[in-house]
């Protein structure tokens, strides 16, 4: 007999399930995939990731970096599987994502406390469950939620980007290097295709253009019984095309941004850069950064191979939109991620309004542990709110929802630094990093 449900095997779910294990709980963790598709996923693997291969920065002034590190301090499982599949990406923590799903649900089908069940979970149990389900949450597990909730759910559209074959990016116009970086160009993580001036503005006109993929009827955005006339996009994540109606410029200086990189063919900065990031291990694989799409799929061939280096392009993967579903958090959970009508029901994952896939995991990691703690009959965590994980917990209970939006790391949510008017940025950012892990160690001094 379980102790613990958990509803969704995606980032948040396994973590969460996982950190109860650990604790000594028994686990039923339920996945409907494969038997069940969300539209998104490929593979019937836990913890597969849809969208970048990226998981955000690790540099310890950063706020993903930050978060990174209060997960290292925490004992995240996912976090060392995603080190272990680890590929180069300058700064950041980019992974592997087959092998980082691999081993991800290598864990927990090897763990003797965890019972990994393959169906869909229809309805929310009445015994301790937490609640994972993700952004693809069934129609079925959505509507028992709402009922439970009694409030509509909140929807945005995301979008993931087109995956490319090395061999075929034409290495005589594009060349390597990450941004600001002090080596030879050829040492570089990243592929950068350079733009100039004339090149930039008929890949935006054709960008604008070009027809886009229609909506499915499970991706419509109900309100009160009726089709609503528009979708709402995460201002995060938003699609290429979307970012190129904003401006003729809006693309230069947002993911095509030529800010550091110098095309060594002229020695001079280039007008703007589309970058590739490496996608798997064995190097044959680069997806677009920053190109998130909606684009018809030979649009996205037609289009994307106007940009130079990629005339040849072979697609692996094209991108697409899909719907991401998540709960008023503000209204429904605490801070600890119960629910206010019931202790021992828990909400984790990108389903609370929690952005990024640190953010994901984070959450699912603090459920695993409150919820365990909550049955050996002890207060639940509630982290200090100028940590990382803390503040973005605070921020999806604690916002007003006349404009709630899914919430990356950032430092933005964390209370201000006191006499900071004058500080640098970057001092700034290192400050409110070595304040999140002070205040976070003394916290589990005292609690855990």
């Amino acid at each position: 007999m379980e102790d613990l449900i958990v509803i969704g095997g995606g980032l948040a779910g396994s973590e969460a399930a996982w950190q109860a294990a650990q604790s000594g709980l028994n686990v039923s963790l339920f996945e409907m995939r494969p038997k069940t598709a969300t539209g998104a996923h490929e593979s019937a693997d836990l913890a597969e990731l849809v969208c970048s291969n990226s998981l955000g920065s690790n540099l310890p002034d950063r706020a993903s970096g930050l978060l990174k590190n209060e997960l290292r301090r925490l004992g995240s499982m996912l976090l060392e599987c995603a080190e272990a599949s680890a590929l180069p990406a300058g700064a950041a923590l980019a992974v592997d994502r087959g092998l980082f799903a691999r081993l991800v649900t290598q864990k927990i089908e090897s763990h003797p406390r965890i019972q990994l069940i393959r169906q869909e979970a229809t309805e929310i149990p009445d015994s301790p469950t937490i609640i994972a389900s993700g952004p693809l949450t069934s129609a079925r597990m959505s509507a028992s939620i709402a009922a439970l909730n009694g409030e509509e759910h909140l929807y945005f559209f995301d979008a993931i980007s087109p995956i490319v074959s090395a061999e075929t990016i034409n290495m005589e116009i594009a060349f390597r290097a990450s941004r600001y970086e002090k080596g030879d160009l050829d040492e570089g993580d990243y592929i950068n295709c350079p733009f100039d001036r004339a090149q930039y503005k008929t890949f935006v006109d054709e960008l604008r253009a070009a027809p886009r993929i229609e909506l499915r009827s499970f991706e419509q955005v109900i309100q009160n019984g009726v089709t609503a006339g528009a979708h709402t996009f995460f201002e995060g994540c938003l699609p290429v095309e979307v970012i190129a109606e904003r401006g003729e410029k809006s693309l230069a200086f947002g993911p095509m941004r030529p800010i550091g990189l110098d095309d060594p063919r002229t020695g001079r900065r280039a007008h703007a850069v589309v970058q590739l990031r490496q996608d798997n291990l064995a190097g044959d694989m680069y997806n677009l950064v920053g190109f998130q799409t909606n684009l018809k799929f030979a649009e996205q061939k037609r289009v994307f191979r106007l940009i130079p280096g990629l005339e040849q392009a072979e697609f692996l993967r094209y991108g697409q939109m899909h719907r991401n579903t998540f709960i008023a958090a503000p209204k429904i959970l605490r801070p600890t991620l119960q629910h206010k009508t019931r202790d021992d029901l828990f909400f984790a994952g990108q389903i609370t309004g929690v952005e990024g896939y640190m953010g994901n995991i984070a959450t699912g990691l603090l459920a695993g542990q409150n919820a365990v703690r909550v049955l050996q009959k002890r207060e639940p965590l509630i982290l200090p709110p100028t940590s990382m994980l803390g503040a973005l917990c605070h921020y999806v209970t604690h916002a007003d929802m006349r404009d709630f939006q899914p919430m990356k790391a950032n430092f933005g949510i964390l209370p201000a630094l006191e006499n900071s008017a004058r500080i640098s940025k970057r001092d700034r950012a290192r400050m409110y990093a070595e304040r999140a892990l002070h205040d976070l160690e003394n916290y589990l001094t005292a609690y855990v």
